[in-house]
This record gives C-alpha cells, sequence and structure tokens, in this order.
C-alpha cells in the first residue's frame, strides 16, 4: 500500500491494476470452502476473457450466482471492477505479467528471508547493499517479459484496447493493414 501512494504522489496519473491472485484469495475466503470449486471457475473465467466485454459478462454471472448467498464475496470483485480490469488497456502480450503481483513479490522474497535470518541487516546502508546484491543475483533467473517491444510503446502512451495497438484513438476498430 505505500507503493501505490508513494506512486500517486510522484505519478499523479498512474493507473493501478490490482493483483488478481490476492483477490481471488480475499473472495474465496470470504466464502464457505464448500462454494470454492464453483467459485474458483467463474474467477477464471472473468480474469481469461478474451476482452473487457466477456469479462464483464462472466462478472455480471458470478454476480447473479452468488450474489444472493455471498454478497460481501461478490462486492470484492464488483467493488474493485475498474481496476481488476486494467490490464485490459494494455498490449495482450502483457496480461500475464500484469494479472499478479506475484513476480514483484517473489524479487523481494529473497531480500525478505534474508533479512529475517540475519536478524536486520544493521543500518540502512547495509540493508541497501544486500538488497541490491540479492536482487542482482536474483534477476538471473527472471523470466522476460512477453512482448518486449511493446514496452517502449507502452511508455509513450500508446493507446490499446483489449490488448490491440489503437492506430487512431478516434477510430477504435478499424482493421489493421495487411
Amino acid at each position: 500500500l505505500g507503493f501505490w501512494g508513494a506512486l500517486r504522489e510522484v505519478f499523479p496519473a498512474t493507473r493501478e491494476q490490482r493483483c488478481w491472485f490476492h483477490k481471488i484469495a480475499g473472495v474465496l475466503g470470504a466464502m464457505p470452502r464448500s462454494a470454492h470449486p464453483g467459485a474458483k471457475k467463474a474467477l477464471a473465467e472473468i480474469w481469461n476473457a478474451e476482452d473487457r466485454r466477456y469479462a464483464l459478462d462472466a462478472v455480471r454471472a458470478f454476480e447473479a450466482t452468488y450474489g444472493a448467498k455471498f454478497a460481501k464475496a461478490v462486492s470484492k470483485i464488483t467493488d474493485d471492477l475498474d481496476e481488476l480490469l486494467e490490464f485490459y488497456d494494455y498490449p495482450a502480450e502483457h496480461w500475464q505479467h500484469l494479472r499478479t503481483t506475484n513476480p514483484i513479490e517473489s524479487t523481494f522474497a529473497t531480500v525478505r528471508h534474508r533479512t529475517k535470518i540475519t536478524k536486520g541487516p544493521g543500518s540502512r546502508a547495509a540493508g541497501l547493499a544486500m538488497a541490491f546484491k540479492l536482487i542482482e543475483a536474483a534477476q538471473d533467473r527472471w523470466r522476460a517479459v512477453n512482448g518486449p517491444h511493446l514496452v517502449a510503446l507502452v511508455r509513450t502512451g500508446a493507446t490499446f484496447t483489449d490488448g490491440q495497438l489503437v492506430e487512431r484513438p478516434d477510430d477504435h476498430h478499424q482493421p489493421e493493414a495487411a
């Protein structure tokens, strides 16, 4: 949460993507275990949908199926829907990376583990040096981003709709020239 607060302060136009892994855990935590298999499948229909329209249809189906009995669980999805579906505004190749914060958490898990084992870094400078060296060593095992050539387009503010580059933002559904 501190990360998002700092990001909003420095980059106020930053858009937020909620982590589906953690959201699913929260939704399931608000439901009895007997409802988990069906709910997991329904939630997968949302976050695995081919585009925003299908995802919204899946949300409505989830709400219709579980809303009467598990309103709190359903509200965990419906209250954060814009942030949960934000990834549709980026290249489809990047969706896998954007839907979850696990890659970020995995990066810092090594640092957290080592800090706990050594009972703290001692000083701020030692902590920064240790974190830097651990992350530097871990980066050799990181998975590359899908569609790395699209990162530059995203950084320059290119518009994507349902994972596809919009050549002219005023013409959302123009087919690409062959």
